[in-house]
């Protein structure tokens, strides 16, 4: 084993080394959307998420799309082919900055565009995504219904044929981006199965009430989505797939983000914690250096990186076309675990602190309730797991 003549020093903010597995294009890319989140959101998002508010949301997108943050991880039609560790840094780097900001560029690229570029029809492509890439339109995703949530094989929502169109009826719930979006990917229940349709918003018989009152995600737009005999052309479908393997191949490629994503949030929180520890005095010194509030921060440290080096790996697996479903059910499982337990560790070292907006600490671990519960329960990804190591199906 080779000994080197010097080691580098103790990095606390790398502290395993991490940047080291990263190309200087991956190190340039993370930089770029970091730039962007301390320029565009850091200043603003604690107004934004006290009035539960994204003002300017439209502008917003349209600078996300200018620095390729929008579908980057798709091919072609204005996207930016970027790999798929590329987009996880990008996305941990949205996160850290506030959940809701992830959760409107993981909604339009990894939902909605996602949909459209894997299962749409040329005409659908070339309609849609160039636009979607830009951020000139923004995108939704409709699945969940209000009586269907982890149960999607039994949504209400219906889509029959008359002549050659669809007529679409039903509602769906908690769906990020819907009363801005332009166009929706909703999924109905069909006479052929599950389809999924491409929706202009302004389709007669479409709306999308905004869903108020939230104590999570409170700087994003949430919406419930109303189709009231909407009538589509029969090119509205998509065409590449029927069941729900369209859906839920949507849902693996996002919730692959919030695997990043959380430990973006877990971060912001830990440094919060960490610059706190090192200027808060009591009893005539600084906390961090009683032993208990280092132990804090040393089990911080571990989950926080172990959760990094966890993404990264499987987005190397992703990269090379490797990565199943119930990797990525593990690394959300794990990670945005582990991030609520961060943040609620931030927070007693803050003490009252930890409570007000003045910190990070204690918007990152509302939104985080959301995040565990959406792209999959706590729950279903247990049971992911369970099946995947048992051999045996728990589901019903």
């Amino acid at each position: 084993m080779p000994v080197p003549a010097k080691l580098p020093p103790f990095d606390a903010g790398d502290p395993l080394g991490i940047d080291d597995l990263l190309s200087p294009e991956d190190l340039a890319i993370r930089d770029t959307v970091r730039g962007w989140t301390a320029d565009r959101v850091l200043p603003y998002i604690a107004d934004w998420y006290e009035k539960g508010e994204l003002p300017g949301i439209r502008e917003l997108a349209r600078e996300l799309g200018s620095i390729g943050a929008l579908g980057m991880s798709l091919e072609g039609y204005g996207c930016a082919g970027a790999t798929a560790v590329q987009y996880g840094l990008a996305c941990l780097e949205l996160e850290a900055a506030d959940s809701g900001i992830r959760s409107l560029v993981s909604v339009q690229g990894s939902l909605a565009m996602y949909a459209i570029h894997r299962f749409g029809s040329e005409e659908q492509k070339q309609r849609w995504l160039p636009s979607m890439a830009a951020g000139g339109t923004i995108g939704c995703f409709g699945l969940t219904e209000p009586d269907h949530g982890s149960d999607p094989a039994g949504m209400r929502t219906y889509a029959k044929k008359d002549g050659t169109d669809w007529v679409l009826n039903g509602r769906k719930m908690w769906i990020t981006n819907g009363s801005v979006a332009g166009v929706a990917v909703v999924w109905a229940q069909t006479d052929e199965g599950i389809r999924g349709f491409v929706v202009p918003t302004d389709s007669p018989g479409f709306s999308a009430p905004e869903i108020r009152h939230k104590w999570s995600l409170r700087a994003s737009v949430t919406s419930e989505l109303v189709m009231d005999d909407v009538r589509l052309p029969a090119d509205a479908v998509l065409p590449g797939v029927t069941g729900l393997k369209g859906p839920l191949s949507c849902l693996s490629h996002a919730r692959y983000g919030i695997v990043w994503g959380a430990m973006g949030a877990a971060r912001s929180s830990f440094e919060a914690a960490l610059e706190y520890a090192k200027t808060r005095e009591q009893f005539g010194k600084a906390i961090g250096g009683f032993q208990l509030t280092q132990a804090k921060l040393a089990d911080m440290a571990l989950e926080l990186h172990k959760g990094i080096l966890l993404a990264h790996h499987l987005g190397r697996r992703l990269d090379a076309g490797k990565l199943r479903p119930e990797q990525v059910s593990f690394g959300k499982l794990n990670n945005v675990r582990e991030a609520i337990e961060i943040c609620r560790t931030s927070r007693t070292i803050l003490g009252a602190n930890g409570i007000s907006l003045e910190y990070p600490v204690m918007r990152h671990a509302t939104n985080l309730e959301s995040v565990l519960t959406y792209e999959g329960t706590v729950e279903m990804h247990q049971l992911v797991l369970g099946k995947a190591l048992t051999g045996l199906d728990a589901f019903r």
